[in-house]
């Protein structure tokens, strides 16, 4: 989710869709995201819509929380219409999704299954802390068709834990992966942040380490972006901290490659990493331009070339919600034009690549270079398909540009 939206056209207040968007639902799978905007404390890195319970006082309260998020399902429902789309993934992110009751969890999730169902094999999971689960809260999740859970390891280094400002222990990652096998998760991911300063190569190989011994079946790694108006670009900003040279995230991100390979981990998008059948779907979701809704403060949705993001603050999003307004703050309507370069731009990131014959002839060329460059594989044209090497990978933001330029 974006730290701040573009700009758009207002939303209607009853959240209906353009006319072309609302006759073509139902073409695209659906998803729905569901934002929980709390936390315990701030990570110094974090620019996510997320709010601790000082920074709220008492404009919005984390207990009426639920009720607002199945007023929002149930807005889904009308605007969508009786049409019949069973969900194939649900995602719980935040902020901490739980550091709310399971029982408030469970409630959200009903209402989603209640509205819409969930296909047979449908994909339901959750963002934890580690420091926010128990066996049986864990327990309690599972039993209310929870199927996935992601945890936010980072690291496993106890300084770069510090500058990252994460509030759990090194070893309490592993304890949650281990409950939440125990409870009966069929899938687990971890995620990994990599080119924290002061990480060595010896701290990070430790996290891959523990990541892949761990029990998960897909971990996520991302190279730290020092965001600005955090509290870590302050410290890089006045030099307490040294920022970390672009080389260097990407000999970590060679790193790990190269460890999850070995690990039997296959890559399925730049920064993902699964076992057979452990890909996220959800995440595939959107990188494959489905439709999905999003919930909550702050949340964006997609349906069928319409785009919208929700009001930010969680008390502006109950102000809405209780009045019986859509939470909806501004839209775009994306032309086929925009709809194409953004298939391209999220595609190129993906290891089933982009379809040769959607390229136009200047973005061939564009490809053949890059393929000079070592950027993309050569058998493109024989197979049809432009997917990325190794060293493509470490410049898919930039091979994207080409394409769109």
């Amino acid at each position: 989710m974006p730290s701040l939206p573009v700009e758009g056209e207002p939303a209607p207040v009853d959240g209906s869709l353009p006319p072309a968007s609302a006759d073509a639902f139902g073409q695209r799978p659906l998803s729905f995201y569901v934002h929980v905007p709390y936390c315990a404390s701030r990570c110094g890195y974090c620019d996510f819509n997320t709010y601790t319970a000082a920074e709220l006082g008492a404009s919005a309260s984390q207990s009426g929380y639920a009720a607002q998020a199945v007023a929002e399902v149930r807005l889904a429902r009308q605007v969508l219409g009786d049409r019949e789309v069973p969900l194939s993934t649900v995602f719980f992110g935040g902020g901490t999704p739980t550091l709310l009751p399971a029982q408030d969890l469970a409630r959200m999730l009903g209402a989603i299954r209640d509205e819409f169902g969930l296909a047979a094999d449908a994909e339901v999971t959750t963002e934890a802390n580690p420091d926010s689960v128990t066996p049986e809260s864990l327990e309690l999740l599972r039993a209310a068709g929870f199927t996935r859970i992601s945890f936010g390891m980072q690291s496993v280094a106890t300084h770069v834990l510090a500058v990252l400002e994460r509030t759990h222990t090194p070893g309490r990652a592993i304890e949650a992966i281990r409950d939440a096998r125990a409870a009966g998760f069929a899938h687990v991911n971890v995620d990994l942040i990599y080119a924290t300063p002061g990480e060595t190569r010896d701290d990070f190989a430790r996290s891959l380490d523990a990541a892949i011994s761990s029990g998960a079946d897909h971990v996520s790694a991302y190279s730290l972006i020092v965001e600005e108006g955090t509290r870590l670009a302050g410290k890089v900003r006045r030099g307490d901290i040294a920022d970390v040279e672009d080389d260097v995230a990407a000999d970590r991100y060679v790193q790990a490659d190269e460890a999850f390979t070995a690990a039997g981990m296959h890559w399925y998008e730049v920064s993902n990493w699964a076992q057979p059948n452990g890909e996220c779907r959800h995440n595939l979701a959107y990188w494959r331009s489905d439709d999905w809704w999003g919930i909550g403060p702050g949340a964006h949705s997609h349906i069928a070339g319409t785009r919208w993001w929700n009001v930010r603050h969680p008390s502006a999003y109950g102000d809405r919600i209780n009045a019986g307004l859509s939470p909806a703050q501004a839209r775009e309507i994306l032309t086929k034009d925009q709809q194409r370069d953004e298939q391209i731009l999220l595609g190129i990131r993906l290891r089933e690549g982009l379809e040769a014959g959607t390229l136009s002839a200047t973005q061939l060329s564009v490809v053949d270079a890059a393929m000079g460059d070592g950027l993309v594989h050569g058998d493109w044209a024989a197979s049809g398909r432009v997917t990325l090497t190794q060293k493509g990978r470490l410049l898919a933001d930039r091979l994207a540009i080409d394409l769109l330029s």
